[in-house]
């Protein structure tokens, strides 16, 4: 792929045609826009507010803090940051054992349903729309069986999206999602919402940070509450969110 040089008064940039593709299909990727149906997840925290525990922002902050940091994060972090090194080793053996793991490690059927449904819409759009024949070839193999952070990982790995800039915008998509339901459900204005957003700048470093240093055979999770309130929801009388 070709690259071009702008040189300035004040010194030398290099900018790449391959960097801006990378960066236009990360946008893209993890853009409210993108079909995957993640507005319709709120990963337990409809019951959560129904039960009164999340009644504010600071409350909304502390749940997604806990998700990125002692539950889904703690793991799906991790498992995107394999998926992507064994897509760029070119490593199919290490990926499907990575598409396994990432299956089992799901604590409730609506988590299950959420990841696994989020990630069989991702990789049919992405496999449609943005076509790479590795990636085409893992869906055919997984038909219906990746979870979100795993097809995302291949995706970017395949796509030249760095791991840093990949892990980084899929779990800040996480969260930001987990924000709009709590705006819709608690409810709360707009700005209390973007407030959120940017009190979680720290928690999501610090998971990608984690996901990063990460071995698989050391990850866990520690969140039964946020469980608890997913299986709650499975029964919850009125529901907005499937999760």
């Amino acid at each position: 792929m070709r690259t071009s040089t702008i040189t300035t008064a004040t010194g030398t940039t290099i900018t790449t045609m391959a960097e801006d593709v990378a960066l236009y299909r990360l946008l893209a990727w993890t853009s409210p826009a993108y079909p995957v149906g993640a507005y319709t997840y709120s990963h337990g925290l409809e019951a959560a507010v129904e039960e009164g525990t999340v009644r504010g922002r600071t409350d909304l902050v502390a749940y997604v803090e806990a998700a990125l940091g002692r539950g889904a994060g703690a793991v799906d972090g991790p498992l995107l940051a394999a998926a992507w090194r064994a897509a760029t080793a070119g490593n199919q053996a290490a990926l499907d054992d990575v598409v396994e793991l990432a299956a089992a490690w799901r604590g409730t059927a609506e988590t299950a349903l959420e990841s696994g449904a989020q990630g069989t819409a991702f990789s049919n759009v992405t496999a449609a729309a943005w076509a790479e024949p590795r990636f085409a070839a893992l869906v055919a193999r997984h038909p219906r069986g990746l979870m979100h952070p795993v097809a995302f990982g291949a995706a970017a790995a395949w796509g030249g999206v760095t791991l840093r800039s990949a892990l980084f915008a899929w779990l800040s998509a996480f969260a930001a999602n987990l924000v709009s339901a709590g705006v819709r459900l608690v409810p709360l204005g707009q700005t209390d919402g973007q407030t959120a957003t940017a009190a979680l700048l720290p928690a999501v470093r610090g998971a990608t940070e984690a996901a990063l240093a990460a071995d698989l055979d050391d990850i866990g999770t520690a969140s039964p509450v946020l469980d608890l309130f997913s299986m709650r929801h499975e029964t919850q009388y009125t529901r907005l969110f499937r999760s």
